[in-house]
């Protein structure tokens, strides 16, 4: 599948709305399944399918799930998802009809990530799981190396992404380092992580603030692709913000649901919530002295809305499971 090679929009309307003369969009939603969980998707594959591996699993809050179940139709690989059992019923849809397994895990998605690598580790299947497996941050560095390349060989002085699980900020950080440490750049440029304001975890981390329930209720967000409440890599992206003089901000639902219609109106991107996240957080950045209107400023869309035609998820393939002996016998028995 065609997956990299997003292009970098200035987006003129935009950039007259926000007075930001020098902004522009990575689009990640022209990825084959819309988002940058593609990438990730198709280096593990290339790798598993060099071991003969002939099983994927991944657990999800929506869109690694999606890349995950169309990558593994499309390299002919069985692929077997973990997800919680509020994932949104288009996304399940998606899944199963690409084919996947899925499995819904109660106590939610940090458990489901646990029961998918137990998945991995003992049945010997390729384990995608992000920030578990280093395949995921290689294949996210070169986001950092498109826009390099798109700027005129140049790095921009700010970069904004969403932050989930938080491999998509560290691999930028990555690929940035890797262009410094081999001569094609003279800096790193400043990132800037967003979270939703109901699930911030790292954004309290970064203030050296505990975080209330109010603040870890992946539940109560409409940006269900970074509400994760045990990010896989979270340390690694505070010293990376940390590192570079960057930072942290969190945003409101309804930021959220301003950016998804501001890209649409002046940018002609379509994007989720949770892929609009970066725009939703410019605004704080700005106001916190993490961002300058006259900066080259970067801001990652991560993905955007794929619908289903109105099919439903195929509940032949969706299983509700808490232990690795209730996966096995769903599989054997026809799965």
């Amino acid at each position: 599948m065609p997956v990299g090679g997003t292009p970098l929009l200035p987006a003129p309307a935009l950039r007259q709305a926000l007075g930001m003369p020098r902004l522009w969009i990575k689009d990640e939603t022209r990825s084959p399944t819309a988002s940058n969980k593609d990438r990730a998707t198709a280096l593990v594959i290339e790798d598993g399918l060099a071991r003969g591996v002939g099983t994927i699993t991944t657990a999800s809050t929506g869109n690694a799930a999606v890349a995950t179940a169309f990558g593994g139709a499309a390299a002919g690989l069985r692929a077997v998802i973990f997800v919680s059992t509020d994932c949104q019923p288009e996304k399940l849809a998606l899944m199963t009809q690409a084919g996947a397994w899925v499995f819904q895990v109660p106590e939610g998605y940090a458990a489901a990530v646990d029961l998918s690598r137990a998945a991995a580790s003992t049945f010997g299947w390729l384990d995608r799981n992000t920030g578990a497996n280093p395949l995921t941050l290689e294949a996210k560095k070169t986001v950092a190396f498109e826009v390099w390349e798109q700027l005129g060989r140049r790095v921009p002085d700010l970069m904004i992404a969403p932050v989930g699980d938080g491999p998509t900020l560290v691999a930028l950080d990555k690929g940035f380092a890797e262009l410094v440490g081999r001569g094609l750049a003279e800096r790193r440029p400043r990132l800037v992580g967003v979270q939703a304001e109901a699930c911030q975890p790292l954004v309290r981390a970064w203030l050296g603030a505990a975080a209330g329930p109010a603040e870890l209720d992946p539940a109560a967000t409409v940006a269900d692709g970074i509400a994760v409440v045990r990010p896989a890599i979270g340390d690694a992206v505070l010293e990376a913000v940390r590192r570079g003089g960057g930072g942290m901000v969190a945003v409101s639902d309804d930021l959220l649901l301003g950016a998804v219609a501001t890209l649409a109106r002046r940018a002609g991107v379509g994007a989720e919530p949770a892929g609009a996240a970066a725009l939703a957080g410019l605004e704080p950045a700005v106001d916190r002295g993490l961002a300058a209107r006259s900066e080259t400023v970067v801001l990652l869309v991560t993905g955007r809305e794929v619908k289903v035609g109105g099919a439903p998820p195929d509940l032949g393939r969706v299983a509700v499971v808490e232990t690795l002996d209730e996966v096995e016998r769903a599989l054997a028995g026809g799965r």
